[in-house]
């Protein structure tokens, strides 16, 4: 959106990156999709919303788009969100940089989703509504029967997302805990994907980590974790709870072992402080996990001492056989029913393990409810 004295873009931006140009499809579809013609430049909108140019650059290029010049290419809604997002700055809703970063952070999670969707839509389509269409003309038809509906279910499943979120933080013990909290971290790994991309063709691939993404997003989803991100051939997801933690990983593990068409896979998790940022998570805790799903075995699940005490300590695991042997012993004879424990901890060598010292892994494994 910046301008400068030469009319051009900022930075010697293509003033026209995000002009369809003179094509007619793409004006009808643009304009099908956002509701509004073109009216303003970017200096017009800017002005017309009560903003500064360097405020509406900022909100501008944080949502993705690409600088445009002196183009006349903004709409009314271009102007309504600007306005909307100043105004939450000048009543004392949001900061300047806050604002920024929900711009941003909103930017970047449809962007994504808007690529998926398109690309999904189109090569889910085996055959236009009439003999001889292009696939781009097909486009039309397909966004203008979509768009209402999609619209309205992206809306409530925000509502849902934010309801959730909006629980999370009620429900944590202190305001600390807001920004920096503790949480089970993990990391799911596809093993050998490397070696499968030097194999198999580019749509089979695609098929398999679309699989792999779709399993683990439904069982971290189902068990009550959350997922935060996928990475091809990798996903993180993060919960409250050691215990959900843990089910989750061998969840994963027993799973994709059913399924032929999936390789092995391994699982690292660690349980500590965690920085929260725009829906993603950071610090020691995720890069230990990181590090111990890089050296877990196949098809296992590796878990640091923090998450090995948490289990213990909450009675989801016994510290060792010894000790589930004496507490049984102990509610025998008193009798009492034994204790039930969902997991079973093996300490492995102590490692060092690059950038985070020596770490002491353990070996998560469901235990025999029998033992």
């Amino acid at each position: 959106m910046t301008v400068d004295d030469t009319g051009s873009g900022a930075d010697g931006a293509d003033p026209h990156a995000t002009d369809p140009g003179d094509d007619p499809l793409a004006l009808r579809l643009e304009q099908l999709i956002l509701g509004a013609e073109r009216r303003y430049t970017p200096f017009q909108a800017a002005r017309s919303a009560g903003v500064s140019m360097e405020l509406a650059s900022r909100f501008w290029r944080a949502m993705g788009f690409a600088d445009i010049g002196q183009a006349k290419a903004l709409t009314e809604a271009d102007v309504l969100a600007l306005r909307r997002l100043a105004g939450l700055v000048e009543a004392g809703l949001l900061s300047e940089a806050m604002a920024v970063q929900v711009a941003r952070s909103t930017g970047q999670t449809t962007a994504r989703l808007a690529e998926w969707q398109m690309d999904s839509f189109l090569e889910g389509l085996t055959e236009p509504p009439e003999p001889g269409m292009s696939r781009t003309e097909v486009t039309y038809p397909i966004i203008e029967l979509l768009l209402p509906e999609l619209e309205e279910f992206l809306v409530y499943v925000w509502r849902r997302q934010l309801a959730a979120s909006a629980g999370r933080v009620v429900q944590t013990a202190d305001d600390e805990e807001m920004v920096d909290r503790r949480l089970a971290v993990g990391f799911a790994d596809l093993v050998g994907f490397t070696r499968l991309t030097r194999r198999m063709e580019e749509e089979e691939l695609g098929e398999l980590v679309e699989a792999f993404e779709t399993t683990c997003a439904d069982l971290v989803a189902a068990r009550g974790g959350r997922l935060v991100k996928t990475l091809g051939d990798e996903v993180l997801y993060a919960a409250d709870d050691a215990g959900v933690a843990a089910e989750i990983a061998l969840r994963l593990i027993e799973t994709m072992a059913n399924d032929e068409t999936m390789p092995e896979l391994r699982v690292g998790i660690a349980f500590g402080t965690v920085t929260t940022r725009m829906g993603d998570v950071f610090g020691t805790t995720v890069n230990l996990a990181s590090r111990l799903t890089s050296i877990a075995p196949r098809d296992a699940v590796l878990v640091d001492s923090a998450f090995a005490q948490e289990l213990i300590r909450t009675g989801e695991a016994p510290a060792s056989e010894a000790e589930a042997a004496e507490a049984a012993a102990a509610a025998e004879k008193e009798g009492e029913e034994p204790p039930t424990y969902r997991f079973a901890l093996q300490p492995m060598w102590q490692r060092p393990v690059r950038g985070l010292g020596v770490v002491e892994p353990w070996l998560l494994t469901r235990r025999d409810r029998e033992s």
